[in-house]
């Protein structure tokens, strides 16, 4: 079972720590899970220009490869200006529209104002529905006080973000044992 987490922001820390503690619950509760975290600090994305995804090279044809061959998509994104970040948008105008189809994707969102709580329903939502993905519907949505120089300080937050895991893997084992079904149907 292949589990991607995009960090959808090239600077700041906070969606990062939270990342990467879901990701080490993750490797804690599902030792069946290949893990992988894609970076925007890290990996260097062109701007998107209608090549299809196959067609990248290098870090970045990688990165892309990973998030269409995954079981699971994980989004870690800060909310800047009252929107997701221009690099998480490009991120999704160089996948193919029914990228995340047969995908569980779930959200965890962080901000500096409790104002933007609804940004992840309003923006991002819409963009990972309309390319396929099956939503958790609870995203974990974290403000610039529950963590505090890279470190998580609000035990709530760890509550919600180990629910969060447990509540992406029901969803992801019950999907995939409902296409397993599906398919022992055409007898292929």
């Amino acid at each position: 079972m292949k589990i991607v987490a995009v960090i959808g922001s090239a600077f700041g820390s906070k969606s990062r720590v939270a990342v990467n503690y879901t990701m080490n619950k993750i490797k804690e509760v599902r030792e069946d899970a290949e893990v992988e975290v894609i970076d925007f600090s890290e990996i260097q994305f062109p701007f998107a220009d209608g090549r299809e995804y196959f067609q990248h090279e290098g870090e970045v044809g990688i990165a892309l490869k990973k998030i269409m061959e995954a079981d699971g998509l994980i989004i870690g994104t800060p909310i800047f200006q009252a929107s997701m970040p221009g690099t998480l948008k490009n991120l999704f105008d160089m996948l193919p529209v029914n990228a995340f189809q047969n995908k569980v994707a779930g959200m965890i969102v962080t901000a500096g104002s409790e104002k933007h709580f609804l940004i992840p329903e309003q923006q991002i939502r819409p963009v990972l529905s309309y390319m396929k993905a099956n939503l958790v519907p609870n995203y974990v949505f974290i403000t610039d006080q529950d963590i505090i120089r890279k470190e998580i300080k609000n035990p709530d937050i760890e509550f919600r973000l180990d629910r969060f895991v447990d509540d992406f893997f029901l969803l992801l084992d019950t999907y995939q044992t409902m296409i397993q079904q599906k398919e022992a149907e055409y007898d292929f």
